[in-house]
């Protein structure tokens, strides 16, 4: 039996993740910042577990990890999913709105992971699924500041990945294209207070006109998306990172062609800038990373 906790689960990505999980028989602890607003699917399981959390309020976090170890025994995956989205030019975006979609997006993640990290620890295995985006691997325009935090989602789960390995706890960022989901929906969308005429016409703005158009008829199916998560999740070893979605894919491929063509052009010259010792035992930038399998045994 596999116990999971998935934040923002309520509807979206989130809540099939949960139905998928409970159609395979597995223990679900669903949090959502209103339980009331469960689908009713939601709400009744001997498997489930609801309960009210804002990510963004840390200081409740750890009563939400206790009564899912109270319940279930253990936290098998975690499914970092609670999150929103940010519209507009990087020029448009103030500071302080900046700081509330990463207080959401990125810390609000790290405070969870911390939280569920000594359970998973104790049992020497877990997995932590986070819900990153395309825009999380390619900077696209209108979405600057929410791509910025994704990134970071990508960064922070690479990094866990090599940090817990000796734990037995894998790491993986699930990488999301457009979706059928209320992503679009003002609840789930902001934008800046603030818009600069001049970028009407411009890329920026473009993004801002496609998304009141394309809510709820975006190409990813999330029951098939949630779907996959679960059948990656139930495997032996979680990927690095997951393209979910067509969109996803074409442009990750894309995108690797482009980083190609730009190391092809300056590889010579970069490697150059290297001092002329650097061959005869200099320190390399950053240790050797040892293998995911290694154990704390072999320390």
């Amino acid at each position: 039996m596999t116990t999971w906790l998935i934040s923002g689960a309520a509807r979206g990505l989130g809540a099939e993740i949960a139905r998928a999980a409970l159609r395979a028989g597995d223990d679900v602890v669903l949090t959502a910042r209103r339980t009331d607003r469960l689908p009713t699917d939601l709400q009744a399981s001997e498997h489930l577990l609801p309960l009210a959390l804002d990510v963004t309020d840390h200081a409740a976090i750890p009563a939400v990890v206790q009564a899912a170890v109270d319940r279930f025994g253990g936290i098998d995956v975690l499914v970092n999913n609670a999150g929103r989205g940010l519209l507009g030019a990087v020029e448009e975006v103030s500071d302080a709105e900046a700081r509330s979609v990463f207080d959401l997006n990125v810390f609000g993640l790290l405070a969870l992971t911390r939280a569920v990290l000594p359970v998973m620890r104790r049992q020497r295995s877990g997995k932590l699924v986070h819900i990153g985006s395309r825009s999380g691997f390619e900077g696209e325009p209108g979405v600057g500041l929410y791509s910025a935090t994704k990134f970071a989602v990508a960064g922070i789960s690479e990094a866990l990945a090599a940090e817990l390995a000796p734990f037995g706890i894998q790491s993986t960022v699930v990488e999301p294209g457009v979706f059928r989901t209320d992503f679009l929906d003002a609840s789930s969308l902001s934008l800046p207070a603030q818009r600069i005429a001049d970028y009407d016409g411009t890329p920026a703005h473009v993004t801002l006109d496609w998304s009141s158009q394309a809510n709820h008829s975006q190409l990813g199916d999330p029951v098939k998306g949630a779907a996959l998560i679960r059948e990656v999740v139930a495997g032996d070893v979680l990927p690095s990172h997951l393209y979910l979605g067509r969109d996803a894919v074409e442009r990750r491929e894309t995108l690797i062609e482009r980083i190609h063509d730009d190391l092809a052009a300056w590889r010579e010259a970069s490697i150059a800038t290297a001092h002329d010792d650097t061959a005869e035992g200099a320190a390399d930038v950053v240790p050797q990373r040892r293998s995911p399998s290694a154990s704390l045994t072999d320390a």
